[in-house]
């Protein structure tokens, strides 16, 4: 109560007058105001010197009401046939809509959809669409977005139009002078032949980037995915000024960031060929149910492969039928599948038997059985009465397996080391996706000799291919090749495959001498197993035809469907120009037409086409590539990306990650150079050095950090440590011519 009243007795001592109070609320108001003012003042020069409130930028925030952007597309290379033949290439759809803002008006032009075009904007539709929608559900959808009040609506049944379509539209509206009509582009992928070598080719899907938030074709399968990132290019921006309605500004569009196409690629399929190889196997496939069939022609001095397919297949823009079926092989049988090969391995084992100087074609023997261990050796026609004698020249053409082991037992070591250099147990780096390296045989007696009749080892088809070459190039072996050419979109920058030579097995003689056994198989009457099927009009035809029993889960199947047929044939016999491989899964029914009409047919054509000169030239690329570093990278997406970027990857190891490359990372060579890939690991074994140069054989010295000495000048011809033995010497010698 003190408190109070002390207080009650001031304010009555410090009453002032109603003018005073006046006054001093006045003086105070002013007071207040001027503050305020200055105070204002100082916020407003701090805003227009600084551009920000409250951390946000006024700067960026006018961009964005009068600035728009707009992504643009980068093409997707296109895919070539060696010819310049397009496989594949971009082929945008469009989807139309109809545009109901009111505010979509630039001036007093009015670039929406007004309700008394309706009528002509259904029929210009309906006349450029055709029976895909009608002008009564057009003008009901147009109607139900006004009622709706939506901004815009999609037409019914006018989505995938074709830049065509698009344009006829665009073109009538402006006759009739309409607007309101506009289009959505949707990135799409033609492939213009259909089915063609469609799991080597691929196809694509489209998906949205998750960064920019934009529609892109992703490759999924084939080439389109093995070399998406060299198709895929990178997108590009273009910047323009909006009006109040938020309406691009005619004439103000400038491109900022210019899109990067994607490079294209030439492959070194021939259309002509490939075409009618399409349609040979359509036929074959329909007379016969086996669970898989497959056919490559490969070029025998380049390795190039002119064509390859195989069934089941798809249409790469009609998939929907392949995607029903639970069984559908959407895999390339080429590279990913493994499998015994059979008879068509003999071809081998005699060239490697020449080789060793332990085959006598005169050489006499008893065919049928052999025990070996405890297994038994038995020929195919031992159950129906075999030959009671064949030489063995014609254990070759009659296809003995007791025939074979007999000479793998002459040179069983080697015989397995023979594998290994033909290229057995190890990928050939394709750069394809999901490529098998097979297997080698278990280490077991019985096993290492049932390899020489194709049996007890799993292989892929381009290893089956690298080695035929072997026989059909004279000892010199070849990479198979799919790439003929990548190409920027400019046309500045080429990187051109050459041949590659991966190893040379057996000697020019004994590939020679096996190409002369294997007419036998088509031209003896008494000991050729395909007498009189085979043959080219005007050439002489070198085949061998295989039957392996397929295996499962570690067992043969039993029964007459259990079989895979094949066939290898090289035309003509004394210089090869091809080597057409095929094979025929698991027949429900034996017809043994199929496999020689497919190889006549396309062999007849291929040789009408064939010509000497342009196969005979070789092209070099002088364009030089970066080389990455591919170090701690996966062995196998090292050597598949090197391949990509022009370069011949050489892998020394079987390690899983690479530890050390022969040319430094951010070094520019040029394309076709060879790049050494040390992988990780404690023992290596050595490489077939032959031609190499004596600069890439002093690399392999400091990568294997041996010594090197040399005899002679020029390109290895001779090395001290064979091919595929484990390098254990301090020093390595080598002879150059």
């Amino acid at each position: 109560m003190k408190v109070f009243e002390k207080f009650k007795r001031y304010f009555k001592k410090k009453k002032l007058s109603t003018k005073n109070n006046r006054k001093k609320v006045g003086i105070l108001l002013f007071t207040t105001s001027i503050g305020l003012f200055f105070l204002f003042v100082m916020r407003l020069s701090y805003i227009v010197i600084v551009g920000d409130i409250a951390g946000n930028s006024l700067e960026e925030k006018t961009a964005a009401l009068y600035q728009g952007s707009q992504v643009v597309k980068a093409k997707r290379g296109t895919i070539y046939d060696r010819n310049g033949e397009v496989i594949a290439e971009d082929s945008t759809s469009y989807l139309l809509y109809a545009v109901l803002s009111k505010t979509y008006v630039n001036g007093d032009d009015k670039l929406y959809a007004q309700s008394k075009d309706f009528e002509i904007l259904a029929k210009i539709i309906t006349d450029v669409v055709g029976d895909k929608t009608s002008s009564d559900k057009i003008i009901s959808a147009l109607n139900q977005g006004l009622e709706d009040d939506l901004t815009q609506t999609d037409i019914p049944n006018a989505k995938n139009l074709t830049l065509q379509q698009k344009q006829a539209i665009e073109q009538k509206m402006a006759d009739k002078n309409v607007k309101g009509l506009y289009f959505d582009e949707n990135p799409a992928r033609s492939y213009p032949n259909g089915v063609f070598s469609s799991h080597f080719i691929g196809y694509t899907d489209v998906e949205t980037n998750e960064k920019t938030k934009q529609a892109e074709l992703v490759g999924k399968m084939g080439l389109e995915q093995a070399y998406n990132d060299v198709l895929s290019g990178t997108d590009g921006k273009i910047v323009y000024q909006k009006d109040n309605y938020q309406n691009p500004l005619p004439g103000t569009v400038a491109e900022s960031e210019p899109a990067v196409d994607g490079k294209d690629i030439t492959t070194t399929l021939d259309m002509r060929i490939q075409s009618y190889l399409e349609t040979l196997l359509d036929d074959a496939w329909k007379k016969v149910k086996a669970q898989d069939l497959t056919a490559v022609l490969m070029d025998a001095k380049t390795g190039e492969i002119i064509a390859m397919s195989q069934r089941p297949t798809f249409d790469p823009e009609n998939k929907e039928e392949a995607f029903s079926d639970e069984d559908f092989l959407w895999y390339n049988l080429f590279s990913e599948d493994k499998y015994e090969p059979g008879s068509t391995m003999k071809i081998l084992t005699v060239a490697g038997a020449i080789d060793q100087g332990v085959f006598d074609p005169n050489e006499t023997y008893t065919p049928g059985e052999m025990d070996l261990l405890d297994a038994k050796i038995v020929d195919w026609d031992y159950e129906t009465g075999s030959k009671p004698v064949l030489t063995m020249r014609q254990a070759l053409s009659w296809s003995s397996n007791v025939g074979m082991v007999k000479l793998e037992q002459r040179m069983p070591e080697r015989w397995q080391r023979y594998l290994q250099e033909f290229g057995f147990g190890r990928s050939t780096y394709s750069g394809l996706s999901g490529e098998t390296s097979g297997d080698l045989p278990e280490d077991n007696i019985v096993s290492q000799a049932m390899t020489s009749f194709g049996q007890a080892i799993s292989v892929s088809q381009l290893q089956m291919l690298q080695a035929f070459t072997a026989i059909s190039n004279d000892g010199q072996m070849l990479k198979p090749q799919f790439i003929k050419k990548i190409s920027s979109a400019d046309g500045k920058e080429d990187i051109v495959n050459a041949p590659e030579v991966v190893g040379n097995p057996v000697s020019a003689q004994a590939a020679s001498d096996v190409r002369q056994y294997m007419r036998d198989t088509v031209e003896d009457p008494d000991y050729g197993t395909a007498y009189g099927q085979y043959e080219v009009p005007g050439y002489n035809v070198s085949v061998k035809t295989g039957t392996a029993q397929v295996a499962k889960d570690g067992v043969y199947l039993t029964g007459d469907d259990s079989y895979l047929y094949s066939s290898v044939t090289m035309v003509p016999s004394e210089d090869p120009a091809y080597v057409l491989y095929i094979t025929l899964k698991q027949p429900e029914e034996k017809d043994s037409t199929i496999i020689p009409g497919i190889a006549n047919a396309l062999l007849k054509r291929a040789m009408d086409l064939y010509d000497v000169d342009n196969t005979a030239t070789q092209v070099t690329s002088s364009e030089k590539v970066t080389v990455p570093d591919y170090r701690e990278l996966e062995t196998d997406v090292a050597a598949n990306d090197a391949q990509k970027q022009g370069l011949v990857p050489i892998v020394i190891g079987t390690g899983e990650k690479v530890s050390q490359q022969s040319i430094e990372n951010g070094k520019k060579v040029l394309a076709s150079e060879k790049l050494l890939l040390l992988t990780d690991g404690d023992s290596y074994q050595m490489p077939d050095t032959t031609g190499w140069s004596k600069a890439d054989l002093i690399k392999l010295g400091e990568l294997l950090d041996v010594e090197v000495k040399f005899t002679g000048d020029g390109f290895c011809t001779e090395q001290s440590l064979a091919p595929y033995e484990t390098v254990t010497d301090q020093t390595l010698t080598f002879t150059l011519e």
